[in-house]
């Protein structure tokens, strides 16, 4: 089983790592929204990789059978794995590469609002939110915990539907 979570896990990893540093460089062409749209696709197809994983060890160490519950806990740490990798990256990016990041989003969220047509109010609170993201954010451990939330959850809903469509029992 390790060695086929690691091989997929890395590979999952390697994919979303190699997908934020080949948009990297397009990052400001892109703009904010676009990105999203970008990233949220490269970890969708990075933790693509989770199911040939789970489908692998089905066939490499089950003889072709695999429960549920065993077939959930390799995608988990496959997902671990390429997340794991993905944080890593974003760290790395965020603050050695792009260290505006921050107060850059917070510029967009602010602008975001006012060309919205909102209240004076509704600007000032999204100043004051932007301002409490860059701070919050510009923390490690924090920034660490919301980068998992991000990219975690997509890797254990893959995990699960791969292990309910390539469980069979013997």
């Amino acid at each position: 089983m390790k060695k086929t979570v690691l091989t997929f896990g890395l590979i999952s990893g390697a994919i979303s790592a190699a997908m934020m540093l080949g948009i990297l460089p397009f990052a400001d062409k892109i703009g904010f929204e676009k990105g999203e749209i970008l990233g949220y696709a490269s970890i969708v197809l990075s933790v693509l990789m989770i199911f040939f994983g789970v489908r692998s060890y089905r066939e490499s160490a089950g003889g072709g059978h695999m429960t549920f519950g065993r077939g959930f806990a390799v995608g988990l740490l496959i997902a671990l794995i390429s997340s794991t990798c993905y944080v890593a990256t974003w760290e790395w990016i965020y603050f050695k590469l792009m260290p505006d990041f921050a107060d850059k989003y917070a510029a967009h969220m602010v602008e975001k609002a006012k060309t919205r047509g909102v209240s004076q109010q509704r600007i000032s609170e999204a100043i004051t939110q932007a301002k409490q993201f860059k701070v919050m954010y510009d923390q490690p451990l924090i920034n660490v915990g919301i980068t998992y939330v991000e990219v975690l959850p997509i890797g254990l809903v893959v995990a699960l539907a791969s292990a309910g469509i390539l469980k069979k029992k013997e």
